[in-house]
């Protein structure tokens, strides 16, 4: 699979992340068949969260990979920590707390790459700069990052925060693309004139962070996919008329389309199915043209002023 750098740092990663919330519904044998099929993808960057499965995630992926120091040198480890039931919580303790519980579920000695799941508005930017002085000076963790934060709350954390942040994970699909219908839209009345995440787009691009897109094929929050379903069939009819060009599935273009922006994104997908991984993993071959790419973002129900 292609790969790219991720954010300024200099760790080369593919440009599909395997996102792992889901690896909870397999068994030990369909557990282990994924992730072996992933790595043999050259899917080798691995997503979690300490929420996932309530942690139950990461220590079915740790059993499944067989995790050892040999293993550990092959793959990219990204894990988040922040949610907490009813609540955010960014304080240093808990930062701290969370990794080692991480580490302990993933059985390894340290993560690659760091997030911080969602914003916590009551967060104190020194207490996370001493947190993430702590964990990289331990070697706990390699890299930072952030989740679903806008422009200002990553200013305000790099207020205190040394390090790099080099990655934000975001909601972006082709059906919930609000951040690229805000940029053609400057200057107008209508809704997609409304600007939702203060130009975080534009703003990760100038400052070399990599947008990681979650759920790349949901449309609104969770209320399921976008392909093959009926209440989008413009939008299917024309990612199956360039599918069928290229000879690909239908997943493997959609997955093309966040590809293709200049953004240099590095999607997280969340299926257990090998098969529709390994279509994610083709669309890394697949450059669409502009006119491509313009037809499925109009399809979609998006209008350009």
């Amino acid at each position: 699979m292609r790969t790219m750098k991720l954010g300024t740092s200099t760790l080369e990663v593919p440009v599909i992340a395997v996102g792992c919330m889901r690896i909870n519904s397999l068994d030990k044998t369909q557990a282990e068949r994924f992730v072996q099929g992933s790595l043999e993808l050259g899917a080798n960057f691995f997503d979690h969260a300490d929420i996932y499965g309530g942690g139950q995630c990461e220590e079915i992926f740790a059993d499944a990979i067989h995790m050892s120091d040999d293993v550990r040198e092959k793959i990219i480890l990204q894990s988040k920590c922040g949610i907490r039931k009813g609540m955010f919580d960014f304080s240093k303790e808990h930062i701290l707390d969370s990794v080692d519980q991480i580490l302990q579920r993933l059985k390894t000695d340290y993560l690659d790459i760091l997030l911080l799941h969602r914003p916590d508005t009551l967060v104190e930017p020194d207490e996370v700069a001493e947190a993430f002085d702590k964990l990289e000076s331990s070697g706990k963790v390699r890299h930072f990052g952030v989740s679903n934060q806008t422009p200002m709350q990553i200013q305000l954390l790099k207020k205190s925060v040394k390090q790099p942040l080099v990655a934000n994970q975001l909601q972006l699909s082709i059906t919930n693309a609000t951040m690229i219908a805000n940029g053609f839209n400057v200057n107008m009345a209508n809704s997609s004139a409304v600007d939702r995440d203060g130009g975080i787009l534009d703003f990760c691009r100038l400052n070399d962070i990599t947008i990681q897109p979650w759920s790349p094929f949901q449309y609104g929050f969770f209320e399921g996919v976008f392909l093959g379903n009926e209440k989008f069939p413009e939008l299917n009819a024309k990612i199956d008329e360039i599918a069928a060009k290229y000879n690909v599935s239908n997943t493997t273009i959609a997955m093309a389309w966040l590809l293709r922006h200049p953004a240099n994104m590095q999607p997280v997908t969340g299926t257990m199915n090998l098969e529709r991984l390994a279509d994610c993993a083709k669309a890394s071959d697949i450059k669409l043209t502009r006119e491509e790419w313009y037809a499925i973002f109009l399809a979609a129900g998006n209008v350009l002023p």
